[in-house]
């Protein structure tokens, strides 16, 4: 049976044709059995209205001659065999070999005459030695049997007509499974053609073809697979360009600072660097240790974050004293860069949450804040909205391009990649700070205009009192 296992069109069409054969034979059988039946009670019915017919020609008395006559005359126009039996001696003239009623009926039968009712019998008849279908009919003289009309039918003739509507049945049943098989066939096909294309299209997926589509317009089970499984190769395929993008933007990242490194390193060891320099030189390979050892920390944390075992260590934390705790240590650059930075915190405002990863959100976004505004400041306000809370943080820096915001929060994303990287950024911090948010059931939407500023506002459950 290997031959059928490694194809689900087989199964189909195996099925198929089971099911019309078990369909057919049943049908057969079932039709078979009700036809012969009904036919018989047809046939039974119209001996007994016979029967009744010649049964109430009999006036009473002995039998008449005039009566056997008839009967005898009925018989020859009829397709049942029917004769009349008073006594043996009569009836052996009649017939080529000697019988009487007695040997007709048996006791029960003959009780059931004698109360005047008609007794049926079908079966083998040893006298007759065939299977017939008969109706016995009592001839009453007041409470004394007179004599029996007796009419019967071969079953022989009823099985004729049996096997005739039988032959017929097989040659309907034969042209209807050639058509059955020919249009399960057609629907074996159409059905499992969608299915050898998604195979097909899956080991395309599997060699690294993404672009391959299957184009199914049907709205059943197997053209929702076919758009699952379009939306799945569009999905692999996004998630690998952004693995190559990342992997491309982790390598574009560290190849500047390691070639800093190196550069300046080289350049101590082989002592063409004066020695008042040197200490110069110390210092720029000391930032650049110091980007890396940020961009892999950056990393690192969004690889914990992305896994889903990453669990938050939540307790409730008064917000408003959190944030101002993480703000003072932006004290000495903003006075250093000349900038204002208020905040209006409401004191009230309880959240569940990880302190430490609450603090590096609030880092994240102040570091792109201060790193991007040169003049004006910084404002902060902690609100209540609705049954949450809102931190929402909002500079006079250089801004954000109207067509950079939707893509802002990508990884490794700058609007200004050369002056990021001058001054430090590794293009993660927004997507960390989105994905604490979330870890937090919270929302971060940023909002900013080229040239006036940047709003990111960050809305959080609170512990309801």
């Amino acid at each position: 049976m290997s031959f059928i296992k490694d194809s689900l069109a087989k199964k189909l069409w195996l099925t198929i044709t089971a099911a019309i054969v078990i369909t057919i034979l049943y049908s057969y059988f079932l039709s078979y059995l009700f036809y012969e039946k009904l036919y018989v009670k047809n046939v039974e019915a119209a001996l007994i209205e016979e029967g009744a017919r010649l049964a109430s020609e009999y006036e009473g008395g002995p039998l008449s001659q005039e009566l056997k006559d008839k009967i005898e005359w009925y018989s020859t126009k009829s397709e049942s065999e029917i004769f009349i039996v008073s006594n043996p001696r009569e009836l052996s003239a009649c017939l080529p070999f000697e019988i009487d009623y007695e040997s007709l009926i048996n006791g029960a039968e003959r009780e059931e005459l004698l109360n005047g009712n008609p007794v049926k019998k079908i079966g083998y008849e040893e006298r007759f030695d065939r299977n017939i279908l008969a109706v016995v009919f009592p001839l009453l003289d007041e409470s004394r049997l007179e004599g029996i009309i007796y009419l019967y039918l071969p079953l022989a003739k009823i099985s004729e007509v049996t096997t005739d509507f039988a032959y017929l049945w097989m040659i309907a049943a034969f042209l209807f499974l050639i058509i059955a098989l020919f249009f399960g066939t057609y629907l074996v096909r159409r059905l499992t053609k969608p299915l050898l294309e998604m195979k097909e299209a899956a080991e395309s997926v599997s060699r690294g073809d993404y672009s391959i589509k299957l184009d199914n317009a049907s709205t059943d089970e197997i053209g929702q697979l076919a758009n699952a499984f379009n939306h799945m190769a569009t999905s692999i395929q996004e998630e690998d360009d952004r693995k190559k993008d990342f992997l491309a933007n982790v390598s574009h990242e560290l190849r500047t600072p390691i070639s800093y490194v190196k550069g300046y390193s080289d350049a101590l060891i082989s002592g063409i660097v004066k020695k008042e320099e040197s200490n110069r030189y110390l210092s720029l390979i000391h930032r650049e240790a110091v980007r890396m050892e940020r961009l892999v920390g950056d990393l690192l944390d969004l690889s914990k974050l992305d896994s889903d075992e990453y669990k938050l260590e939540k307790m409730p934390l008064p917000l408003a004293q959190l944030i101002e705790d993480s703000l003072q240590k932006y004290m000495p650059i903003m006075r250093e860069k000349n900038l204002q930075l208020q905040f209006d915190l409401d004191p009230d405002i309880i959240i569940n949450g990880d302190e430490g990863r609450i603090e590096q959100i609030i880092q994240n976004i102040m570091d792109n804040s201060i790193r991007y505004t040169n003049e004006g400041g910084i404002s902060l306000k902690l609100y209540k909205v609705n049954e949450g809370c809102c931190i929402e943080i909002t500079d006079s820096g250089i801004g954000i391009p109207e067509e950079d915001l939707g893509k802002i929060k990508q990884r490794f994303f700058r609007v200004n990649k050369a002056r990021t990287r001058n001054d430090g950024g590794t293009g993660l911090g927004l997507a960390i700070a989105e994905k604490l948010v979330n870890l937090h059931n919270g929302t971060l939407t940023i909002k900013s205009k080229l040239g006036e500023g940047t709003s990111v506002k960050i809305d959080l459950p609170v512990i309801l009192e």
